[in-house]
């Protein structure tokens, strides 16, 4: 059984460090990160905008992102080994591909390939507020964000919504021991389904056999609260 989730949304949500969490506590799962898809600095173009296009879509080679998700559906366990995942003997037929990026969605070609899609949102302060203390390859300026950032990200969470595409909402103001708990449930959940239909819901959301969902948490670099 192979499923693909997605772990979108606005830049600095948390996508990354969610999407991480999750790939330590799945089984045979492996991640592919969106960012490593920027074409290089002299193909981005400058827009109406003054900036460098580094948040439009067309500053991604999203067909190269595209051709490693297929490797991956051809062939997980040689893509796991790959890249140095050590397989499960316990689960020899769970594979779990997690794609973290802040334009997942505006990619036609991936749209149907997810087993379920996250959306991260965190208020416009919020987010200006984690940029400004992050490092980027890039100056990241507060005129950059005001800019360029911010307006194409409500350009393309506006067409996503306007072309119906089905997500699931996730604060990213909340605790991330919250959030990693509550996807790994519903992960465990479209596992439990593929394996035997009928038969998730009476399954405890985010439980495992033999080890409590906190301890799980905490096993997984997740800070857990007393």
């Amino acid at each position: 059984m192979k499923i693909i989730v997605g772990i979108g949304g606005v830049t600095n949500g948390g996508k990354t460090t969610l999407a991480n969490s999750l790939c330590k506590a799945l089984p045979n799962c492996c991640v592919i990160h969106q960012d490593d898809f920027f074409k290089p600095q002299d193909q981005i173009a400058v827009g109406e905008d003054g900036f460098k296009q580094w948040d439009a879509l067309e500053s991604l080679d999203m067909e190269a992102m595209l051709g490693t998700v297929q490797d991956w559906l051809h062939s997980p366990q040689k893509f796991a080994r790959a890249h140095g995942v050590c397989l499960q003997p316990d689960a020899p037929d769970t594979h779990v591909l997690l794609l973290d990026g802040f334009l997942l969605y505006s990619y036609r070609p991936l749209l149907d390939l997810y087993s379920r899609r996250y959306f991260l949102t965190v208020p416009y302060e919020e987010c200006k507020c984690r940029r400004s203390t992050h490092s980027y390859p890039i100056s990241s300026t507060p005129e950059l964000f005001d800019g360029h950032v911010w307006p194409m990200y409500q350009k393309y969470k506006q067409e996503m919504e306007a072309a119906g595409v089905d997500v699931v909402q996730l604060d990213g103001t909340r605790p991330r021991e919250e959030l990693f708990l509550q996807v790994l449930g519903d992960i465990h959940q479209l596992l439990l389904a593929a394996r035997l239909p009928g038969q998730a819901e009476g399954t405890q959301r985010g439980s495992s056999p033999g080890m409590p969902t906190r301890q799980r948490a905490a096993s997984h670099g997740v800070a857990s609260s007393p």
